[in-house]
């Protein structure tokens, strides 16, 4: 193993050279990868002027030395690089960092190009795609490259209040605020593969940490980002988020208001994979929702969306393999619709947390939401007590009850307790024929009840949970499929 590569600006060790670090672009490198007719379809933002005494705000003895010997190495004036670009057809302000320019990172000027950028994304009704690469704050500006974070952060609240997306790429090395602030505050975050991705920087880590906790992966598998994508597919990857995100948001015609571009037509449930008599009894309902033959909320995304993007992660350190949430193009009628989808096990806290992060998201982007309810109930463990079970399906709760967008639900298997009403609109859910809704199992009824076992069968007859009997009951609007 070589030795570290450290950073010009602020001293840090960016990471040992191994066969497996991955490639570094060039900010303009990665703005030609991504850009339609290559760097000729970016075009930079004008910057503003900010003149600084002898090396510096704080007179930090050979700055200005060590500012023009960055200028020569990479031809760039700053560490950041920002204009616009279309990404196979849609608009969005690209904000790329230049980490060979003082290990990108950010100081005052920064901050000033960081600002100017979102202001001029807002004005005309653009997503923003931060590619971040960056060491940190400048040490050699002191507290006011530090509360630089402060004014990035400001700009994005701004841009995430005006209904506009925001799509982050984390580079090598994604490290301090740039992470915690550009990165980690995005609505979507992206990861190259290998990168180091971390608050904590190489140097200002316990000696004893383990690396492998500071890498993209890593922090896909905590939940703080979304997916990891190779380079020869990010083009592609962010072309589609573009498009989809950008449907209640307007930025294709920059002219449309959120108020204006809000739906006003919810999603239509999607029809059923199966079709099947209803069931007789309250225990034919329950077999027929556990079948392993019963078609699952994967069957019901693919034939509902041409082509979907999936979030992950509740941000909160936790992730659901057992909740699928994301955005995609209805087959039907090409419009973007949010989903959160349960995959039929128990849901853990981290997927409520992600179902919510999901229906704020589409909320807030004026993006319709279907969800598909399909649960034997909440995880119950000792773990998911610890990890906040009970608040996240409040928040769950919260976040459907407060959306202002048209919120669609489709019952499809087990709707156990609230652990699934968490899930479900209300006045807008439908179920189909082989799905049942109970207040709880009919085995776990019984048995509070202290029936024997026996009984089991007619207890769930009692608790009226087959299809039909939630239509007569109003909890759930039709079944879909029949008349």
């Amino acid at each position: 193993m070589s030795d570290p590569v450290s950073d010009p600006a602020t001293d840090r060790v960016a990471g040992p050279v191994t066969d497996r670090t991955p490639r570094r672009h060039s900010a303009r490198e990665l703005i030609a990868l991504l850009a339609d007719g290559s760097h000729q379809g970016f075009r930079e933002l004008p910057y503003p002027t900010r003149e600084f005494k002898l090396d510096g705000p704080l007179a930090w003895q050979g700055y200005d030395t060590v500012r023009a010997h960055a200028t020569a190495r990479t031809g760039e004036e700053e560490s950041v690089v920002c204009g616009t670009a279309h990404i196979d057809g849609t608009p969005a302000v690209l904000i790329a960092f230049e980490f060979g320019f003082l290990g990108g990172s950010l100081g005052e000027r920064t901050g000033d190009r960081l600002e100017s950028a979102y202001e001029y994304a807002r004005a005309h009704r653009l997503s923003v795609v931060p590619l971040v690469a960056t060491g940190g704050s400048r040490m050699q500006e002191g507290m006011l490259a530090l509360t630089q974070l402060q004014r990035v952060a400001r700009q994005s609240v701004l841009t995430r209040e005006a209904g506009l997306p925001q799509i982050a790429v984390l580079r090598d090395p994604t490290t301090g605020g740039g992470w915690a602030t550009l990165g980690a505050g995005a609505d979507v975050v992206l990861a190259l593969p290998g990168a180091q991705v971390g608050f904590a920087g190489s140097r200002v880590r316990p000696a004893d940490a383990d690396p492998a906790a500071y890498t993209a992966e890593a922090q896909v598998a905590a939940g703080a980002a979304d997916a990891v994508v190779h380079p020869e597919a990010l083009r592609e990857t962010l072309a589609l988020w573009l498009r989809l995100l950008n449907t209640g948001s307007a930025g294709a015609t920059g002219a449309a208001s959120t108020a204006t571009a809000r739906p006003t037509e919810a999603a239509p449930p999607p029809p059923p994979l199966r079709t099947a008599p209803l069931p007789t009894t309250g225990w034919d309902a329950v077999q027929r929702a556990r079948s392993p033959q019963r078609p699952r909320a994967e069957a019901y995304l693919d034939a509902y969306f041409t082509r979907r993007a999936a979030i992950s992660g509740d941000r909160c350190g936790g992730t659901d393999a057992g909740m699928a949430c994301g955005f995609g193009e209805c087959a039907a009628d090409g419009r973007t619709v949010a989903y959160a989808a349960q995959l039929g096990t128990a849901t853990r806290p981290a997927g409520y947390r992600t179902a919510a992060r999901l229906i704020r998201l589409a909320d807030r982007l004026g993006i319709p939401v279907l969800t598909l309810v399909d649960t034997p109930g909440a995880a119950n463990d000792a773990a998911a007590e610890r990890q906040g079970a009970g608040a996240a399906i409040a928040d769950l709760f919260g976040a459907v009850a407060a959306a202002r967008t048209p919120v669609t639900t489709l019952l499809i298997g087990e709707g156990g307790s609230g652990g699934a009403l968490a899930l479900a609109a209300p006045g807008s859910t439908w179920a189909t024929s082989d799905s049942y809704f109970s207040v709880i199992a009919p085995e776990l009824a019984a048995a509070i009840l202290k029936r024997p076992e026996g009984e089991v069968e007619s207890t769930a007859d009692q608790l009226r949970i087959r299809p039909q009997d939630l239509v007569e009951l109003g909890v759930v609007q039709g079944i879909v499929g029949l008349p």
